[in-house]
């Protein structure tokens, strides 16, 4: 099984790091069966698996309950757990009891979003001996600050702040960190610049790891077209196409057949 120690050699021989979001157990017994680096149960659960319109309804309890699922059906994999809204930000006490839930869920790692605010937090649950993931660039669970979902690090004083809190991260004892939607340039100026390994979505090739949205990658959602996706199948079309043909079988009378009865 990949762990924080696998992230680490990857990045010195220079070996990228492939992640894919997972929320369940039946495509995380599939996913079992690849070659997959890592999983992450990431707070896109909210959008992608409860129709929220952002990652800011994401709860513990509802991040606890899709891990335990993954964990469930992935064994072999190494999974990593997003600390959801404002997790992070009610003090160490509300902060801990997130990841001992999360861990006691099944998870191996937490991911946090954000820098500054969030260092005292990391360290502590560090210091606990629980491996932390850090979060920049675009931080869905600050979207309204943001203003939407906006690239990050264009500017040069925005591009030195995003170098600056990987620096700060990775000495805060993070032993990744998630680079999203930030120029292909400063993509790569981060991986360069920290010992520890990057993951990038929409940060161009330059990044240490890939991740990407499981149901993106398989093409689930055709109106969902970012710049930095690329699908890998046409799940839409698929599903829709086996789901008509059983409708058609069973409307007229093909389905069940002799050898699908009990006789």
């Amino acid at each position: 099984m990949t762990n924080v120690t696998t992230f680490r050699q990857k990045k010195r021989r220079a070996e990228p790091i492939s992640m894919v979001t997972c929320y369940d157990a039946w495509s995380a017994r599939i996913l079992n069966d690849t070659d997959i680096d890592s999983l992450l149960v990431g707070d896109s659960l909210a959008v992608v698996m409860h129709g929220f319109d952002s990652t800011v309804h994401a709860t513990v309890d509802m991040m606890a309950m899709h891990v335990a699922a993954v964990a469930r059906g992935a064994p072999d994999k190494f999974i990593i757990a997003d600390m959801p809204f404002l997790s992070c930000s009610k003090g160490i006490k509300v902060a801990l009891d997130a990841v001992q839930v999360l861990m006691q869920a099944g998870a191996h790692a937490v991911k946090i979003e954000g820098a500054d605010h969030q260092l005292d937090v990391i360290g502590r649950i560090v210091e606990a001996g629980v491996p932390v993931m850090g979060h920049l660039g675009l931080t869905p669970q600050s979207i309204h600050k943001l203003g939407g979902h906006r690239i990050q690090g264009r500017d040069d004083a925005g591009g030195e702040k995003i170098i600056k809190d990987a620096k700060v991260l990775a000495a805060a004892g993070c032993f990744a960190i998630v680079l999203e939607c930030v120029p292909s340039l400063l993509g790569e100026r981060v991986s360069r610049s920290i010992e520890v390994p990057t993951i990038g979505i929409g940060a161009g090739p330059g990044t240490d790891g890939q991740v990407l949205v499981l149901h993106d990658l398989l093409g689930t959602d055709p109106s969902f077209s970012p710049t930095f996706l690329r699908r890998y199948a046409d799940g839409h079309t698929f599903i829709t196409d086996a789901v008509q043909a059983f409708h058609q079988d069973v409307t007229q009378g093909a389905f069940p057949a002799l050898k699908e009865s009990f006789q």
